[in-house]
């Protein structure tokens, strides 16, 4: 064994395995408003008397805030811990659907479901995300792949109930029963998390420099330094492009398969759109942490340019041979699994470069990219195929942009991260010097 392994402080402290446990059925619990909302369409539609179009803007306000609020939920998770505000946002979540329940105007759904509901995930999302980058800096990328797997399995255990409770008790009780379901088990698996002592993480740190030379940085630098640098704009560009690759395929699939003809076709005695479909959350979920354990072993870059680039492919065959019902089916999985690791290679890649102390802050400003890629991806994406007719030319910017972020990962990521990691070593002040660490990055 390693002596430097052996002196892990989190080695032979069974307490972070908690936190990863409490932390997974937390992404778990808040994970259902974004992906059981397609079973409350047709019912909200038929008890508000709106139409679909007004009532998915409760769904568009959740994702933008759960995103875009995230650097000031990150902040305060920073400053108050994560059992307050992991709390706080369990309850949110909880109080959304409760509260939803009651509700019977369009402007109370936007509310209660959308805009709590979005503040209330994305103080989860981002606070478990961040406490798992710092409870695990010598396997930050299966920790964080692990708990982002939880927010995109979490939703098959409550799918089913909640299809049926709608259907044998309605819209109303569902609601207000699974509210209290989500905000109970939420506000129970907050009570367990806490962040590790500076001690733990300075010698653990240590440990990883000992056995992976050059991987990670040995300070902190709070989000003011962070977006000065041009690796965090590189980073959040990246990021958005396999965002928009993504959530296109998520907004956009039953357009585009009834376009290829496959919403009328069956695979393996099952229909192709469906099947595709359960595949496709699998995979999304599986491949969260196993490219994040794989980049703990091979490096991140080496592993983005391996899962883009499998994605970009994929995608390429997938347009090819589109009228083909079973590589339909098989390739949406295979797109799926070249896309989801985003969620942990990106914090596992940002809390390398820039630190565990400002983690969750920091994390919070990458994942606004998720956002972006919301819009480009959806609305953006319609707009290009309304107007060209065709969904040739978003498949070819959705492409080039897998192999792009494929190729800038290994030769302009990696590089620089190189560069300013082995500058940072030389840096013994915390803030004033970092203007030179920038500077080495930008020459």
């Amino acid at each position: 064994m390693n002596p430097v392994s052996a002196s892990n402080p989190f080695a032979r402290e069974p307490n972070r395995w908690w936190q990863l446990v409490f932390g997974l059925i937390a992404m778990m619990a808040i994970s259902s408003p974004q992906y059981v909302w397609a079973l409350f369409t047709k019912p909200l539609t038929a008890s508000l008397g709106a139409p679909l179009a007004e009532v998915q803007v409760a769904f568009s306000l959740l994702i933008v805030l759960q995103t875009f609020l995230a650097p000031f939920q990150g902040y305060l998770i920073d400053k108050f811990g994560p059992r307050l505000l992991m709390s706080a946002g369990a309850a949110l979540t909880g109080l959304s659907w409760v509260l939803s329940a009651e509700v019977h105007s369009l402007w109370g759904i936007y509310f209660a479901y959308g805009v709590l509901g979005g503040i209330g995930t994305g103080i989860i999302y981002v606070g478990v995300v961040g406490l798992m980058v710092q409870w695990f800096p010598d396997k930050r990328g299966l920790a964080a792949g692990l708990v982002a797997a939880g927010y995109g399995f979490g939703a098959i255990l409550t799918t089913f109930p909640i299809a049926n409770s709608l259907t044998s008790a309605g819209l109303s009780h569902t609601l207000m029963v699974y509210g209290v379901i989500i905000g109970v088990v939420g506000l129970l698996a907050a009570q367990g998390m806490h962040r590790p002592r500076r001690d733990q993480i300075a010698r653990v740190t240590a440990s990883e420099e000992a056995e992976h030379p050059g991987r990670e940085v040995r300070r902190s630098y709070s989000p003011k330094v962070m977006l000065k640098t041009p690796i965090f704009w590189l980073m959040f560009a990246m990021m958005t492009m396999m965002s928009t690759s993504g959530l296109m395929v998520i907004s956009e699939m039953g357009a585009f398969a009834r376009d290829f003809g496959m919403t009328e076709v069956s695979v393996f005695g099952m229909a192709a759109l469906p099947l595709a479909l359960t595949i496709d959350r699998f995979t999304n979920g599986l491949t969260r942490p196993v490219f994040g354990w794989i980049s703990d072993r091979i490096g991140r870059e080496s592993t983005m340019f391996i899962a883009f680039g499998l994605e970009g492919l994929a995608m390429t065959i997938w347009l090819l041979l589109r009228g083909d019902a079973v590589i339909f089916v098989l390739m949406s999985g295979v797109v799926f699994f070249g896309w989801g690791e985003i969620f942990s290679l990106f914090p596992s890649t940002l809390t390398d470069t820039f630190g565990t102390k400002h983690a969750t802050t920091n994390y919070g400003f990458l994942y606004m990219a998720q956002g972006v890629g919301s819009i480009l991806g959806g609305p953006v994406a319609a707009l290009l195929h309304h107007a060209t007719h065709s969904w040739m030319p978003v498949f070819i910017a959705i492409i080039s942009m897998n192999f792009l972020t494929a190729i800038l990962a290994l030769v302009v990521l990696k590089p620089i991260r190189k560069k300013w990691i082995t500058q940072s070593k030389m840096m013994t002040a915390d803030e004033p010097a970092t203007s030179v660490v920038i500077g080495a990055v930008v020459q």
